[in-house]
């Protein structure tokens, strides 16, 4: 007999997709990682097709061939408008790797992974910055955060990009004095900025390394450099906005209610940051209690999953108890 799946969730970045297949009664059956889901770049085909390779290393891990007539809940980054959402189920349906195949945006998955139902709101701020909401009813609050065009700012790459912008003008005198200006180019072994405007210009530092400053604007913040601390400050009421906002819209800003925070910039517990938004938060939304994200978001794209399968609450305890 085969391995029966309700559940094939699938949480894909940009950098990573984490495959799990779950079982009637919430058991993890099997998992597997697969490369990064860039439809922009590759095509949608091909982009799924990534998917595929990590689905094909989780049934490969399996006692006895899977039968793949459950729900398929796709939790994918470059999913960020309803529009995108269809296009990619549509094309996921075709595979036929289940009944029914439900796309959500990556940030959904970090959401639900960190509460114990669908109710609240996550801030994620990785290599860009996006915000979600939900409740049990089925309602949602959302952002189309995709870049400047969407009202968006802040994210690791953003920082970067602004932090390079303040150090070049405190080194050539066009804007206010930051330690910025060594720090940077300090950090690629670089004497000024200068040095590193032209590396980054001529390609003798890829464009991909500056991410790489991002923490380094953090600890020159750290150190009481007043630009720095003010981008820290930004990013932090940027955070704050979003998460209220998305609050409002779901009429849960008065009441207690999580608000989680994610990805490597929020997840890193910069405490100019994190303590900053507690701080702003609590003023905006008294109620909501802010935590970081520790929980893997492939959990939540199962847990959104056995949401619309009707699953009892013990199969989700049993399905949390193997993440914990």
């Amino acid at each position: 007999m085969g391995v029966n799946v309700s559940v094939l969730a699938i949480d894909a970045g940009n950098s990573k997709t984490d495959v799990a297949l779950i079982g009637e009664d919430g058991t993890v059956l099997s998992t597997a990682r697969g490369g990064g889901f860039q439809p922009p770049v590759v095509g949608v085909e091909a982009a799924i097709d990534v998917l595929a390779a990590a689905l094909e290393r989780a049934i490969a891990e399996l006692p006895a061939p899977p039968v793949l007539s459950g729900h398929v809940s796709a939790c994918l980054a470059n999913a960020d408008l309803p529009v995108e959402e269809a296009e990619l189920a549509a094309a996921l349906e075709t595979r036929g790797w289940g009944s029914a195949v439900e796309v959500r945006n990556d940030t959904f998955a970090i959401l639900r992974a960190g509460v114990d139902e669908p109710r609240g709101v996550a801030v994620v701020c990785g290599a860009g910055i996006n915000c979600a909401g939900m409740t049990p009813d089925g309602r949602t609050a959302r952002f189309p955060a995709i870049g400047r065009i969407s009202g968006d700012w802040g994210g690791g790459s953003g920082l970067a990009e602004e932090a390079l912008w303040f150090a070049a003008r405190a080194e050539d005198g066009r804007g206010e004095p930051s330690e910025l200006a060594r720090a940077l180019p300090g950090h690629f072994g670089l004497d000024s900025m200068y040095g590193l405007i032209e590396a980054l210009h001529r390609g003798a530092i890829p464009p991909e390394r500056r991410h790489e400053l991002t923490p380094v604007l953090f600890a020159t913040a750290a150190g009481g450099d007043r630009v720095a601390a003010a981008l820290v400050e930004r990013l932090a009421e940027e955070v704050v906005a979003m998460a209220s906002v998305a609050l409002t819209r779901l009429g849960l800003l008065e009441e207690e209610v999580p608000v989680l925070l994610g990805g490597s910039v929020l997840a890193a517990r910069h405490p100019q940051l994190n303590d900053r938004v507690a701080e702003l938060l609590a003023v905006r939304a008294p109620k909501a209690e802010v935590r970081v994200v520790t929980e893997p978001p492939v959990l939540g794209a199962a847990l959104l999953g056995l949401d619309r399968t009707g699953a009892a609450p013990e199969v989700h305890r049993r399905l949390r108890g193997q993440y914990a």
